[in-house]
């Protein structure tokens, strides 16, 4: 606590860099890694209440993220690629 009031009150914390934008709060990249941590809850949220609540299995649980996962890649492949045609347009 003394270190503290000394660092303020001495001024010292001028003599600190800034934090570089890309390592902002607010920034893309710190956004962007509090969403994947979110996600990442979220998972374990869910892999919690199949084999909990459920009553699946723990390779049940990781079957059904396998199978999202390829789905989910398989729905975005197809997206992108009607994207890029002229026939969705």
């Amino acid at each position: 606590k003394t270190d503290f009031i000394n660092f303020i009150s001495d001024q010292e914390w001028k003599s600190i860099e800034p934090v570089s934008s890309w390592f902002g709060p607010s920034s893309f990249l710190m956004s962007s890694m509090s969403a994947l941590f979110q996600l990442s809850m979220w998972i374990r949220h869910c892999h919690g209440y199949l084999t909990e609540s459920v009553g699946l299995p723990v390779w049940g649980s990781y079957a059904v993220f396998v199978l999202a996962t390829l789905f989910s890649g398989l729905t975005l492949g197809l997206v992108s690629e009607a994207l890029g045609t002229d026939w969705l347009v």
